[in-house]
């Protein structure tokens, strides 16, 4: 096998499972049921944002991070963000009192066996596709929660299929590697950087790997930067002096199996 097609077997592994979405999908039709009758007209709608909606997500086995962000847009404003959390956090108490839930502002984490939760309260905004959400206790801030699907989708679909495998492969190395990065902002820096001369998977990775900088405040941050960088040339080197099986062990350095 070579590099490049051990990386198109991984990043084609990095989704989820036909099980997992099953499980997933469950789990959402259940909350959505116990939402409405819970909070009745309270709440005016409830919806799944984030990586799970863009086809980023990764399997838990790949990033025990992985989580559904879903956002509860209450209908009656005037109070404090912490009030809304609290009232969320009663009612994942009340439905899921067997199951591992905190607070981890701005939202409330619900841990369920197969998927966690990332229950953000909100409030409408001015404008649509607008949303406020808690900004530590006391303050708000505005977001538009599915901005970046379609930015995503278009740059993707610009770049031959390659950018969300390549960006699946990339979060995958920043689980393994104590989250180097946020994963939503290594996803938008991804889609934001060029890939003129590259045309399959390997070099895409690659790419994103040349065009990150050792500049981070934190030492271990810039460490593990460097050992991908270091990797990335002893796999060029490798396969420049006709060595595929030592290239292909090489590179299960940065993407393991």
């Amino acid at each position: 096998m070579s590099v490049l097609s051990y990386l198109q077997t991984r990043a084609s592994q990095a989704v989820l499972s036909t099980t997992e979405n099953t499980s997933i999908n469950t789990s959402i039709s259940t909350l959505a049921t116990r939402l409405n009758y819970h909070f009745g007209a309270n709440v005016s709608s409830h919806f799944r944002f984030g990586s799970s909606t863009r086809g980023t997500i990764l399997p838990r086995a790949m990033d025990d991070h992985s989580d559904i962000d879903y956002m509860v847009v209450f209908a009656q404003g005037g109070y404090s963000p912490q009030t809304y959390i609290d009232r969320l956090r009663e009612f994942a108490e009340t439905y899921y009192s067997t199951s591992d839930i905190k607070q981890s502002s701005p939202t409330i984490v619900l841990q369920l066996n197969h998927i966690k939760f990332d229950l953000v309260p909100a409030l409408a905004g001015y404008w649509p596709g607008v949303y406020q959400i808690p900004n530590g206790p006391t303050a708000w801030r505005d977001t538009n929660p599915n901005d970046f699907n379609a930015k995503l989708t278009a740059k993707n679909q610009a770049e031959l299929n390659l950018i969300k495998p390549t960006i699946r492969l990339a979060k995958f190395w920043n689980a393994r590697n104590g989250y180097v990065y946020d994963s939503y902002g290594f996803e938008k820096w991804i889609v934001e950087q060029s890939y003129y001369f590259d045309n399959n998977q390997k070099a895409y990775l690659f790419s994103v790997f040349d065009k990150l900088g050792a500049n981070e405040a934190a030492a271990w941050r810039n460490e593990k930067i460097n050992r991908a960088k270091q990797i990335i040339a002893k796999v060029r080197e490798y396969e420049a002096d006709n060595m595929p099986f030592t290239a292909e062990s090489e590179i299960k350095k940065l993407i393991p199996e």
